[in-house]
């Protein structure tokens, strides 16, 4: 496993417009966008993509004239997944299926260290970071869309990270997560509702200080990435 691996492959040559027009549009292409979904705020989607809200904005205009979006004014307006969303029309997902060989890499890495770190958790878990860990499972089970869960996913996992107290391997793991979540495109809500479920396993696996349970969850959490991320996805 090279842990010394280039940050990120070929969508670093992809502007940050074109890396939010292209994840919108693949998670259109793999069905987990739908025809007349609303789309988020370009606030909740700037934070969940990590980039400015001007630069969500200009993706959300470049993929209404696409054909992916539409965009609609009004008190009901807002940015939609066009009826009959074009196919084709953003070449930058290639990009994304190029680094298809260090997307699973990354996923690997991430497996690794999360399971170790939640065996370590597990032999002493601290009453306050099992509150925080209960917190946002429950803040998961109630977030409207992807963005939400994004954000707090995030949280669980550093804070899961967090328990394990050895510097070095946190700050390791916040590396290898930070490159992947730069790959994450949009899920249905309903599919990361029941992803959270295995975060609430876990959960009790920990505050029950069971450190093998604990670590083949969080093992098997991450390392189902490989079939569920848009690399192990067939096209809708």
């Amino acid at each position: 496993m090279d842990l010394a691996s280039p940050a990120l492959g070929a969508i670093r040559r992809t502007t940050a417009v074109d890396t939010v027009r292209a994840r919108i549009s693949l998670a259109v292409e793999l069905g987990m966008l739908v025809p007349g979904q609303r789309l988020p705020g370009t606030d909740d989607t700037a934070r969940a993509f990590e980039v400015s809200e001007m630069t969500v904005r200009r993706a959300y205009r470049a993929l209404s004239e696409e054909g992916v979006v539409v965009r609609r004014k009004g008190h009901a307006g807002g940015t939609f997944i066009a009826d009959s969303p074009a196919v084709g029309t953003v070449g930058e997902i290639d990009a994304y299926r190029a680094d298809a060989a260090h997307v699973h890499a990354l996923i690997d890495q991430r497996a690794v260290l999360e399971a170790g770190l939640a065996a370590v958790a597990g032999a002493a878990p601290e009453d306050a970071r099992l509150a925080r860990l209960d917190a946002l499972v429950e803040e998961m089970r109630t977030v409207p869309d992807w963005t939400g869960f994004r954000t707090a996913d995030a949280a669980f996992h550093e804070e899961l990270a967090a328990m394990g107290g050895a510097a070095g391997a946190v700050d390791l793991h916040h590396r290898v997560s930070h490159e992947l979540y730069a790959y994450f495109i949009p899920y249905r809500i309903e599919y990361l509702r029941e992803s959270n479920e295995e975060h609430a396993r876990l959960v009790d696996a920990l505050r029950a200080g069971d450190a093998g349970a604990a670590s083949r969850l969080a093992f098997d959490h991450v390392a189902e990435l490989h079939g569920s991320m848009y690399v192990g996805r067939p096209r809708a």
